[in-house]
C-alpha cells in the first residue's frame, strides 16, 4: 500500500513538471510577438537628447540697461517636426537671470526675464506662425494665441526667429560701481508641460523632446556712445 501510495505521488509530481513545462512553452510563445512589439515601440525613444549649440551669446551694458544677444543652433527633431505637421503646437520657453557676484555668500539674483514662444503650422495657408509672448508663463497656461505674431512661409525662417535673440532687454542697472561684478543665467527649452495634455504622455519619456541649453556669461562693460 505504501510503495501504491509513493508511485502515484512520483506520477503525479512528474505530470505536474510536465503541465507545468507545457505551460511555459506556452505562455512563451503567446508573449513573444508582444515583447517584440514593445521593443519596437520602446526603439525611438532610444534617441540622444537635441544638441543644442551657441556660437554667438553675450550680455553688454548700454547705460541702464542690460541686453541679451545669443544664437542658438539646433535641428529640430522628426518627431517634434511631424507633430508640428499634424496639427500640434510646440512651445519653447526661455529665462534670463541676472546676479549680483558675491565672494562671501552665494550669488544674489537681482532681475530676470522671460519669454514663451508658441509655433504652429496652419495647414489651409501653408503657413507657419509664431507667437511671443513676455513673461513666463503661468501654471497650467499656455502662451495665449493672441500674443504678438509673426507668420513665416517655412519651418526654417520660424525655427530662425525662435533661435535668435538680438539685443534683449533683460534688467536695468543703475548703480555706478564699476568693482560689482554681475553674470546672466540663461535657459532654453522647449516645453512639454504646454503641449496637450493627452499628447504629454506620449512624448514623457521620448528623449526626442528633449531640447535645452543653460548657457552664462560675465556682464560685459558699458559700452560708450551707444546711448
Amino acid at each position: 500500500m505504501t510503495t501504491m501510495v509513493f508511485f502515484m505521488a512520483c506520477w503525479k509530481s512528474a505530470r505536474l513538471e510536465v503541465d507545468l513545462r507545457r505551460m511555459r512553452g506556452l505562455l512563451a510563445r503567446l508573449l513573444t510577438p508582444f515583447v517584440c512589439l514593445f521593443f519596437l515601440w520602446i526603439a525611438p525613444l532610444s534617441y540622444a537628447d537635441a544638441l543644442v549649440e551657441a556660437p554667438q551669446f553675450r550680455v553688454d551694458r548700454v547705460g541702464d540697461d542690460v541686453t541679451l544677444s545669443a544664437q542658438l543652433r539646433f535641428e529640430l527633431p522628426a518627431a517634434v517636426e511631424d507633430a508640428l505637421l499634424k496639427g500640434i503646437p510646440v512651445y519653447f520657453a526661455v529665462e534670463a537671470d541676472l546676479l549680483r557676484e558675491r565672494w562671501y555668500w552665494t550669488d544674489k539674483k537681482v532681475a530676470s526675464a522671460a519669454r514663451n514662444m508658441r509655433l504652429a503650422y496652419q495647414p489651409l495657408t501653408g503657413q507657419w506662425r509664431l507667437n511671443v509672448a513676455t513673461g513666463a508663463a503661468p501654471a497650467g497656461d499656455l502662451v495665449a494665441a493672441n500674443a504678438p505674431s509673426q507668420t513665416f512661409l517655412n519651418l526654417a525662417e520660424a525655427l530662425a526667429t525662435v533661435k535668435q535673440f538680438a539685443r534683449w532687454r533683460i534688467a536695468s542697472l543703475s548703480d555706478s560701481d564699476v568693482a560689482t561684478k554681475y553674470r546672466v543665467d540663461f535657459r532654453f527649452w522647449l516645453d512639454t508641460n504646454q503641449l496637450p495634455r493627452p499628447f504629454q504622455i506620449g512624448v514623457l519619456a521620448q528623449t526626442e523632446w528633449a531640447i535645452s541649453a543653460n548657457l552664462r556669461a560675465a556682464l560685459m562693460p558699458e559700452k560708450t556712445g551707444e546711448r
